[in-house]
């Protein structure tokens, strides 16, 4: 089960640029590549999108809904992000910096003013949770125990992350601020810390300021229901399909940190963010700081995303159920994803299916 797993969210990875390859018909190249990876690895299921500047250039999928069914897959279905939503978090308090109601550098103790904060987080900066460099680490916050009681708790949403922030905020950190230390409950503070600031919960507000204004009707959070694929589980060799009804995903408070689902369209359009600097939602030089890497030792991680020169921006997320990957190109006008509803065979597929989109759709 899920919530018997300590590496809940999937961390991220930025995979090495492709080289030139002189191609012609790159569509019908770029599904003979999905068809390749779905064969090679055998996902129940698989989808992948190039975007550009203006919008969609090309989308594919393949297979079934869940394993040993016959329900086929398509690309007006929901796909889960896991931790590819921490772009969306950062981008959320971006957009409340230029309103005038957020700030950057803001300290948790402006964050959260009037609740118990270790002194060793004092000084921490929303900066540092948005980079995984305030010294928190999940194996001190994201329990066993924890994970059991929010997948029971009836409370609000919001309810319960205030609890969660304030047990965070509470314990001395084991790690180093400065040092990067991936973290899911870092991104769980951000959005306890914007819920706050705009006395709303964090999902409304991010609905309201990021996607709508972008036209993403399909997102929801947790597991995807309905007429969509599942997550799956490997049981022996196997993909086994989980219900959404049961425990299917990481707990309702964990939403800021990746748990959201939405079509590969959608997820496109969030993209194209980091192509047209902002597209309006943001000013060119917010998106300049959401892509510019945190000082101190590698790897190199901005605000939700790995960076390599280029400049290249990648990020792959999983809940042990799905996984995806995406990578963004902005000097070079592209972004490509790829999603699987299994993560142990999707993470090769992905990384292999977004490696030759890359060759196809935005060589150097």
């Amino acid at each position: 089960m899920i919530a018997t797993r300590r590496a809940l969210l999937g961390g991220f990875a930025v995979l090495p640029l492709a080289g030139v390859l002189a191609r012609d018909d790159r569509d019908g190249q770029a599904d003979a590549a999905l068809d390749a990876q779905f064969a090679r690895h055998a996902p129940p299921a698989m989808a992948a999108a190039v975007v550009g500047r203006d919008g969609p250039i090309w989308s594919g999928v393949r297979g079934v809904r869940r394993a040993g069914a016959d329900e086929p897959a398509t690309l007006d279905q929901l796909w889960h992000l896991g931790s590819n939503g921490k772009a969306m978090t950062a981008v959320l308090y971006a957009r409340l910096v230029e309103q005038g109601r957020a700030k950057w550098g803001a300290t948790l103790s402006e964050l959260f003013p009037g609740v118990a904060i270790d002194p060793a987080l004092q000084a921490v900066t929303i900066d540092d949770l948005l980079g995984h460099r305030s010294g928190l680490a999940d194996r001190d916050l994201i329990t066993r125990g924890v994970m059991m009681a929010a997948h029971a708790d009836t409370r609000s949403t919001r309810d319960q992350r205030v609890e969660l922030a304030a047990m965070a905020l509470g314990r001395t950190p084991t790690g180093t601020r400065g040092a990067f230390a991936y973290g899911n409950g870092n991104y769980i503070l951000a959005g306890a810390a914007v819920e706050r600031l705009v006395d709303a919960a964090w999902e409304a507000t991010i609905q309201s300021e990021v996607f709508d204004p972008l036209g993403m009707a399909s997102v929801g959070h947790g597991a995807p229901k309905g007429d969509n694929p599942w997550g799956h589980q490997s049981v022996g060799d196997q993909p086994a399909p989980v219900d959404p009804a049961g425990i299917a995903d990481n707990p309702p408070p964990f939403g800021p940190a990746g748990r959201m689902h939405m079509t590969v369209t959608d997820y496109g359009k969030f993209l194209r963010l980091y192509l047209t600097e902002g597209g309006g939602l943001l000013r060119p030089g917010t998106m300049a700081r959401l892509t510019t890497p945190h000082a101190g030792a590698p790897p190199a991680y901005a605000y939700g995303w790995g960076v390599q020169p280029g400049p290249q921006l990648g990020h792959d997320g999983s809940n042990t159920l799905w996984h995806v990957t995406a990578r963004v190109l902005p000097a070079r006008g592209v972004a490509v994803l790829s999603v699987a509803n299994h993560h142990g065979r999707g993470q090769p597929a992905n990384h292999a299916m977004v490696e030759a989109l890359t060759t196809l759709y935005a060589p150097g």
